[in-house]
């Protein structure tokens, strides 16, 4: 059965206030992507109320065409602003911000999928804010050991790559392209390419799954080494998306928290409005790679 009146719990308040208004106006001056407007987020107004945005790498046209997202589609043959990087290092810079999530279109388009793009964004970010810690939530490249291990092999601390729903509803729900098992190898490959490297992924639920594809799905996700995953409600843009089939209640998503931290993820953050990037999840990471840092840094001298 479909449900289209949201409940209570998910109402959102509109943008507003100066740091929203900053962004906003730093974005539209750079012509900048972000995946909190292109995606239509419902904690945009939060993030950017609290001088955070997750920038969207390689323009805002995205080669799928998955069934549940607002990005988008096209063919933006062959196009990549050069300027990009030192666009958003500079925008980092202007909101004096310790840790960014950068996230990309998949580029199918490009030879690498857009892999070294997103290398030379990181690696600008790193020189222009040495202390900066960097979110890369990256498509699956085609499951290409090549663009993988380029990106991994950027001075990023977190590789971010979501497996967005279970293995049965895969087909219905993401682009043909993508896949249940070819996600998890992308994130697989990433740990074994730089080991002690934090990897994420993030699942939506509304969508017609069972609880026991929720928990085999989590259990694959740690398979591969997964330490950190968000867990929210799936939120329908536009009628021609798919619609939602239930509203999972708060509860709910408290008892998949639990179960995530049950089954070894280090962080889950599980709510209505939980998404992929996520404050909560950011600063725990910023927290936990600190203390990574920290560690470190001891043992050296």
């Amino acid at each position: 059965m479909t449900m289209e009146r949201k409940p209570a719990w998910l109402k959102i308040r509109p943008p507003a206030g100066e740091s929203y208004q900053r962004i906003k106006g730093l974005r539209s001056d750079l012509k900048l992507a972000t995946v909190c407007e292109e995606a239509r987020c419902p904690n945009q107004a939060e993030c950017w109320g609290g001088g955070t945005a997750t920038f969207m790498l390689l323009g805002d046209t995205c080669t799928r065409g998955c069934r549940f997202c607002n990005v988008k589609t096209g063919n933006p043959q062959l196009f990549v602003d050069h300027d990009e990087p030192e666009k958003i290092a500079h925008s980092v810079e202007t909101m004096r911000l310790s840790y960014v999530v950068l996230t990309m279109v998949d580029r199918d388009d490009l030879p690498d999928g857009g892999a070294g793009h997103v290398a030379r964004t990181i690696r600008i970010l790193k020189e222009a804010s040495p202390e900066l810690m960097v979110e890369i939530l990256t498509g699956d490249f085609r499951n290409d050991d090549a663009a993988i291990r380029t990106v991994v092999e950027s001075p990023c601390e977190v590789f971010a790559h979501n497996i967005e729903t279970t293995r049965s509803l895969t087909r219905k729900v993401r682009d043909g392209k993508c896949g249940y098992d070819q996600s998890l190898d992308v994130l697989r490959k990433a740990l074994a390419m730089r080991p002690g490297l934090v990897t994420k992924s993030s699942i939506m639920l509304g969508l017609g799954e069972s609880d026991e594809e929720v928990e085999q799905t989590l259990a694959d996700l740690r398979a591969v080494g997964v330490k950190i995953v968000t867990i929210g409600q799936y939120l329908r843009p536009a009628p021609r998306f798919l619609p939602v089939e239930d509203y999972v209640t708060p509860e709910k998503f408290a008892y998949w928290e639990e179960r995530a931290l049950a089954m070894g993820f280090a962080f889950c953050a599980s709510g209505p409005l939980v998404r992929s990037s996520y404050r909560a999840g950011e600063l725990f990471l910023e927290r936990y790679l600190g203390r990574q840092r920290q560690a470190a840094e001891a043992s050296e001298s």
